[in-house]
């Protein structure tokens, strides 16, 4: 079986507060890949509480952002709306549950490659790209950096070169 992950696909990441050309110039690659994967389809939303700018990121990164049930925290448009129990929320970069739930199945139902796209590369991408890598080290990781953008072009590129001396296959390396 084949799996593709579509990392934080959301409004604030797009066209919100944290928004960026990169990540709007993949959004229609995103969501076409999506449209007509041959296999399962996972998302994971990005998702705060009110208290974020009190939280370790917060401080850190004092931009509002992914608030649970705040339009921002939506997945953008151009997707299909997934059910609800194919969303991973998750407080922190990577998704234990994720990486919990893909192991669980692969026990059940070998997994032949989990491919990730989406925002952003050099965070959440690698980030959840590297928990299923350790959840699943027999597994082909993929990340199609056409359908990824990081916060620049320069931080999104090392994380692809990153991931790929990790062991995770990238499609489409940028020159």
């Amino acid at each position: 079986m084949k799996v593709l992950v579509a990392v934080d696909l959301q409004k604030d990441f797009v066209t919100g507060s944290l928004g960026t050309e990169e990540a709007r110039a993949i959004v229609s690659a995103a969501a076409e890949k999506i449209r007509t994967f041959d296999g399962l389809v996972l998302f994971t939303r990005d998702t705060h509480g009110e208290d974020y700018l009190s939280t370790q990121e917060g401080r850190r990164l004092p931009v509002p952002h992914c608030i649970r049930n705040t339009e921002g925290w939506q997945l953008v448009g151009e997707l299909d709306s997934p059910p609800e129990e194919k969303i991973f929320d998750k407080p922190a970069f990577g998704s234990v549950k994720l990486g919990e739930f893909l192991r669980d199945l692969h026990l059940s139902t070998p997994l032949e490659s989990v491919t990730l796209v989406g925002l952003c590369t050099d965070i959440c991408v690698i980030s959840n790209a590297m928990l299923l890598k350790a959840f699943l080290p027999e597994t082909e990781i993929i990340v199609d950096a056409s359908c990824c953008a990081g916060v620049t072009f320069e931080s999104h590129k090392r994380a692809l070169e990153t991931m790929a001396q990790c062991q995770i296959t990238v499609e489409n390396m940028p020159a």
